[in-house]
């Protein structure tokens, strides 16, 4: 099973719990350094590998009216303070091909969202970069097809691939989880994440944005570590209620040391037990 280093750390299904948390999209850089602040002081207290996420552009939001974030270059300066403020590595999303090679100069890891990575061009530039890609499985798409990503990505020089799981459209405004995308995923010899903030999303619930169902995060993040898995991909707001994207998904960081604990308990226990061959 494939392992990638990102700075200090591996990232691997076997390995110890990796979370990938921070905020949705830059807000503010007050704002930022505050949630990067407390995942740095829960993630050292718990002994989780930490890499900060936060996006400089919501390029894919529900209405034109919608907050999409300060712009690559304010973005990547404030990402880039976030990463030597804090010693964390960092991992945004792009939308462009021409912004993997900036991405990357400040960014370990480059993430490219569910709806584009089908998109040749972009998968091409941001695998010529240095950086680990994450790509998120697409809501529409099945964890099989996810391969035909993977080797994509590789064909274009990069095997430093990580997969996403963030559950598929179910009719209308809704989203489940199939439990079997993690094996079929991890069968790919790639480390897998599990994004429980957006597995929770009920797309174009609000109308004009994201509806969600917060209350479910625990249950969900634990269903998702129970399957042997790299980590967890995780946003938390001050006050989610006021967030500027997603804040029905968000955690509530005053509530992400107790949440962490227990997710951090589950990986060690599920980690420590031997897979057995039922075939």
């Amino acid at each position: 099973m494939k392992v990638i280093p990102i700075k200090d750390f591996q990232v691997g299904n076997n390995q110890n719990l990796t979370l990938m948390g921070g905020m949705n999209v830059i807000e503010s850089e007050e704002t930022a350094l505050l949630v990067a602040e407390k995942f740095k002081e829960v993630t050292e207290k718990l002994n989780i590998n930490w890499i900060f996420k936060a996006s400089f552009d919501k390029a894919n939001r529900s209405s034109i009216e919608s907050f999409r974030g300060p712009g690559m270059y304010d973005g990547l300066k404030i990402l880039e303070k976030i990463s030597s403020t804090f010693d964390v590595p960092v991992i945004t999303d792009i939308h462009e091909p021409s912004q993997a090679e900036p991405v990357s100069e400040v960014c370990e890891v480059i993430q490219i969202p569910a709806f584009l990575c089908r998109q040749t061009d972009l998968v091409s530039a941001a695998a010529k970069t240095n950086s680990a890609i994450q790509f998120k499985k697409p809501q529409f798409l099945s964890a099989a097809e996810m391969k035909n990503v993977v080797e994509k990505c590789k064909s274009a020089g990069n095997e430093k691939v990580i997969l996403c799981e963030r559950g598929n459209i179910f009719g209308y405004n809704n989203l489940v989880v199939d439990s079997l995308n993690f094996q079929i995923m991890k069968a790919y010899s790639v480390p897998v994440m599990f994004d429980v903030t957006h597995s929770l999303q009920l797309p174009g619930g609000l109308g004009k944005s994201t509806d969600g169902r917060r209350e479910f995060l625990l249950h969900m993040a634990k269903a998702g570590i129970s399957q042997k898995i790299a980590g967890l991909f995780l946003e938390a707001h001050p006050d989610p209620n006021l967030a500027k994207c997603d804040g029905p998904c968000a955690l509530k960081l005053d509530q992400l040391e107790p949440f962490l604990h227990q997710i951090k308990e589950l990986d060690n226990i599920v980690k420590s037990q031997k897979d057995l061959d039922l075939k």
